[in-house]
């Protein structure tokens, strides 16, 4: 049984050291100009979104109704927390902080996605368009910047 545990361990360790060794917590980022717009194309529905259901509250909530229902106001908290942690994660030039808020937003829109057809009748085509262009794709490629930041050696 020890002999099994020490072999299991011998296969974890070298990933382990690795992960350790890359100091992610003090590693400072340089933005380039892809990842800037990537940001860019991510943080700002953070900020649209919540803006438009504030002073369109018929855009969310059907035609007729004047008032945020209770889904609408944890859609605009929601986004604007996160928004608020994606522009200290920038201020702080934290490259994991970036890579993790990435992974947040990205499963938010795959069930954003779904929500969105359910509970509206929009149209499915601009609705592919508009979630692959804005928040699929720009993740894809954040995630794949950040990743190579990361395994930078300091």
């Amino acid at each position: 049984m020890a002999c099994k545990r020490s072999a299991v361990r011998s296969r974890l360790a070298p990933p382990l050291k690795m992960i350790l060794s890359m100091n992610l917590l003090e590693q400072k980022i340089n933005f380039s100009w892809q990842l800037s717009l990537i940001l860019f194309l991510l943080i700002s529905p953070m900020f649209f979104g919540p803006l438009i259901a504030l002073l369109n509250p018929e855009f969310f909530e059907g035609l007729g109704d004047k008032e945020l229902s209770l889904g609408s106001t944890l859609f605009i908290a929601r986004n604007l927390s996160i928004g608020i942690a994606f522009l200290f994660a920038i201020y702080v030039r934290s490259a994991s902080m970036i890579f993790i808020l990435i992974l947040v937003r990205l499963i938010i829109d795959l069930i954003d996605f779904p929500a969105f057809q359910i509970f509206r009748e929009p149209s499915l085509f601009g609705q592919i368009i508009i979630f692959s262009l804005m928040c699929y794709l720009p993740a894809y490629f954040g995630l794949r910047i950040l990743w190579k930041e990361m395994k930078k050696p300091s």
